[in-house]
């Protein structure tokens, strides 16, 4: 399985991203939207999406985690993601 891990932060992303490859799991790791949205668009055409599953901080340089997700749906990407968040009220969160 391939992980994009989006995230900005190198201590949150090296957490993760160790731990991921301890479980045998393939992660690529990007740090701003633009950056996934450009690895994405390399799916060729009918042809299987590059990433199984999407990790995605909300809070990027760039393009934010939400703006990244909205457009790749919009794209007709049905990329499975979690969500990183900071964010720590209840409505932020949800």
């Amino acid at each position: 399985m391939r992980i994009l891990l989006v995230e900005d932060d190198d201590k949150i992303a090296e957490f993760v991203q160790k731990g991921l490859k301890q479980a045998g799991f393939a992660v690529d790791r990007v740090v701003r939207g633009e950056e996934a949205d450009s690895l994405m668009q390399h799916t060729p055409t009918g042809g299987d999406p590059p990433y199984d599953v999407g990790i995605v901080d909300i809070m990027l340089p760039g393009m934010d985690g939400l703006s990244l997700i909205e457009k790749l749906r919009r794209e007709g990407y049905s990329l499975p993601v979690l969500i990183l968040s900071a964010k720590s009220s209840v409505d932020e969160r949800i």
